[in-house]
This record gives C-alpha cells, structure tokens and sequence, in this order.
C-alpha cells in the first residue's frame, strides 16, 4: 500500500490511497482542471481512481468532488450527512453511496474504516485505510480528540495527522475574533500541541510514516509542525513529513519491516 498528497490546506485537499489495482481520492477540494494538474504530478490519469471518499461537505474537501466525479464517472462514498449537505451539487454524479460514520466497508482490495469527529460540518468522518496487511490513519479537521479517535488510530503503521495552526500565531494573527474562536474550537481545526499530545497517546510501535497536514498558512510553520510532532516521537524533526498546499507530498510507501 501507498499514498500520496495531491495538496493539504484550507484551499484545498487530496489524498491518494492506492493497494494493488485499487485507487482511492479521500476528497478533492480543487477545481477540475487544477486537479487534474496535481494528479498527474503524482502520476495518477482520474479515469484509473475507483472511488472518491468524502470527508465532509467544506469546499476544501468536497467542492471539487462533483465535477470530478461526473466527468470521469468515478463512485463517490461519503455518509449520508455529508451527501446530505453536499445536497444538489452531486445530481450529476451517477454512482453515490452513502454510509454511517462507524461502518466500515470494502472497496477493491482496500478495508475503509471511517470514524466520526468533532467538526462543524453536518456528518464529518476520518479514515483508517487497510489492504489487509498495513493499517493508514488519516485525521484533519478535528477540533479536538477524543478517546474514540485515539483507539481508531492506535497501532498505525502510517498517520496524516492535521496540525493546523500554532495557537500564539493564531491569537497574534489579523483574523477576526470569531474566525479566531472558530478555529481554536472544540468543533475547529487541531494546534501542533494538540496534536503531539494525541500521537504520544498512541501505540507507535509500527509506524513508517508520520506527515503533518493541513497547515495554515498564515497561523502555522512547517518547523513548528515538524517540532512538535518530533517531541511526541523522540525522533529528529526531519523524519516528520509535511504535506503543504502547493504540492502535499510523494509516494509513500508502507512495507515490511
């Protein structure tokens, strides 16, 4: 299994998870053509993806979904909150299926694993993905963890953890004070120590790989990000990878040890 990041932030996000002939886009949040630019960077053609997860309705995520999917008839997964929200904008997508936030289900030789968060969206989910042999937990948007959440991500071989602002920088920053609330919310965005605090939580023995996503970029720095996960893990601050907005990341892939 691999995956690799087409773009992470609040203008928009992909990821692509891929095992063996299955392909899967866990949301799409930019526009058809700008996708189908960073795709191709990662050498992916849109008609070889089996399916589009959606996490929740917010244009980073899911305003691309749509159009992506109708133009290359690609299924799309989301709950039904979600496809709820998303609303008119998927009558043109001929293959939706809509599922509850804590039932797993199987699309081609990928387990998907979704898992319900606190996010001020209708029915918001992450994932943990499974070929079988290797365990991804993908978690952005998130106000806060739970403990629900750190059991669903314990025991990963590879985390995509959100660390989405620095809180001095946020308090520091020109945004407006609600905007501020918001983010620094129970239902909001997840800060580098919040962060770090879950991933110390977790049982780490078998992790390959740990990127930090969705990172402001006003209210945040990759340095920091790396820092704080890196005290969590004991690790050097480089061995953290950083999935930015211009190009997210490369392949990654999870192996035997």
């Amino acid at each position: 299994m691999r995956f690799a990041s087409i773009g992470s932030g609040s203008e928009g996000n992909g990821l692509v998870v891929e095992a063996g002939s299955t392909r899967v886009l866990i949301d799409c949040g930019f526009g058809i053509r700008d996708t189908l630019a960073r795709l191709g960077r990662a050498g992916v053609a849109a008609e070889s993806l089996t399916a589009i997860l959606v996490t929740h309705e917010h244009s980073d995520h899911g305003g691309g979904v749509p159009a992506l999917a109708a133009r290359y008839d690609i299924p799309v997964w989301a709950t039904f909150g979600t496809l709820a929200a998303l609303g008119e904008r998927c009558d043109g997508v001929a293959r939706v299926y809509g599922f509850d936030s804590h039932d797993a289900f199987a699309i081609g030789e990928l387990s998907i694993h979704p898992f319900p968060v606190p996010h001020d969206a209708r029915e918001p989910v992450q994932f943990v993905i499974s070929d079988g042999a290797f365990r991804l937990g993908v978690l952005t948007d998130i106000g806060a963890p739970t403990p629900f959440v750190q059991s669903c991500l314990t025991g990963c071989d590879a985390l995509v953890l959100e660390c989405n602002h620095d809180p001095d920088l946020l308090a520091a920053s020109s945004y407006p004070r609600s905007l501020k609330e918001r983010i620094a919310g129970r239902l909001g965005h997840l800060d580098n120590a919040a962060a770090a605090s879950l991933l110390a939580a977790l049982d780490r023995s078998k992790l390959q790989h740990v990127v930090a996503a969705h990172l402001s970029q006003q209210n945040n720095t990759p340095a920091r990000a790396r820092a704080a996960l890196a005290g969590a893990l004991g690790c050097a601050a480089d061995w953290i990878g950083i999935a930015d907005q211009a190009t997210g990341f490369d392949w990654r892939a999870l192996a035997p040890s």
